[in-house]
């Protein structure tokens, strides 16, 4: 069964639904990042691949543009997973996840929902980086009683925003295979060789995975990405609004120099967004958990500990 979700849904498609056969496989706990194995919540005629490490409050992670199981440097959901059960997961019809690819966000934000059902999280932690961040933004103020906190990295607010993508942004991110120099542009700091120098260890780090290797992301799916982005900045749900009275704290954490999603978007809003809290690491680009996957963990485990909902 392939769910159809139009820009006029929002929530009520998700949470009215009928729902399908769920076969659950067995929960694994892997030791790390790298070793985990994944699996798949078939839902209604189609998987969900996802990975899960960690013990804890369940905190699940929603990927960027192009990304997929292999692209979360693993050191950032380990220390994660010190404290929570860390789930990353692909969207449906992208990478080792089958089904038709969604062309809303609400469509992008069931697939955190029909996870969550699955795995049978009646609460969880929900966070995002980059388009991921557009995603958790969706099913915060759409599940507000799903969410128990909101993490946010290198991404922008709903609805139309000041600041754009910067051009190198767009002639590195579609190209039809990125290299490691595309690497250090798209998420690191070129300026900084200190931030150069971390961009080879986070890459190191990911290619340190040689079991169960995660499909990329076609290039004919980029443009699924686009058509949940222009229903992100048409903000048909009004995701912009409820954020301005939402009772979820919410945490974003910026790069100074960020090419995709500057948080200058963010400081327009300032004193309009009572939960959010906004970070911004100098020298850093579009992957700040990358670049200090460490520091990064600890803002986000303190930020959780501090700003319990209540």
């Amino acid at each position: 069964m392939i769910l159809i979700i139009t820009q006029e849904s929002c929530s009520d498609t998700v949470a009215n639904k009928k729902p399908g056969t769920i076969v659950m496989p067995k929960k694994l706990i892997s030791n790390n990042a790298t070793n985990s194995r994944t699996q798949y919540a078939d839902i209604n005629g189609r998987k969900i691949a996802y990975r899960s490490i960690g013990e804890g409050e369940p905190i699940i992670l929603c990927q960027r543009f192009r990304g997929m199981l292999d692209d979360w440097d693993p050191l950032f959901l380990d220390e994660l997973a010190k404290h929570y059960n860390v789930i990353t997961f692909n969207y449906t019809g992208f990478a080792s996840s089958t089904g038709a690819p969604h062309i809303e966000m609400m469509g992008f934000a069931s697939d955190v929902i029909d996870l969550a059902n699955a795995l049978h999280l009646k609460k969880l932690i929900i966070g995002g980086w980059s388009f991921g961040g557009w995603v958790a933004q969706i099913v915060t103020t759409e599940f507000p009683d799903l969410v128990s906190q909101t993490i946010l990295i290198g991404t922008r607010p709903p609805g139309k925003v000041s600041y754009d993508f910067e051009d190198i942004f767009k002639k590195t991110a579609y190209k039809p295979a990125n290299d490691f120099e595309d690497e250090i542009i798209l998420f690191f700091e070129p300026i900084s060789e200190l931030s150069k120098k971390l961009a080879k260890e986070s890459h190191n780090r990911i290619a340190m995975r040689t079991i169960d290797r995660d499909p990329l992301v076609k290039l004919e799916q980029l443009q699924f990405y686009g058509k949940g982005g222009e229903s992100y900045t048409k903000d048909s749900c009004h995701a912009r609004d409820k954020l301005t009275t939402t009772k979820t704290p919410i945490l974003v954490i910026s790069g100074d120099h960020e090419i995709c999603f500057p948080p200058e978007n963010w400081f327009e809003l300032n004193r309009k967004l009572p939960t959010t809290q906004v970070v911004v690491i100098p020298r850093a680009g579009h992957g700040p958990q990358h670049q200090y996957p460490r520091m990064v963990a600890e803002y986000i485990h303190s930020f959780i500990e501090n700003n319990k909902k209540i």
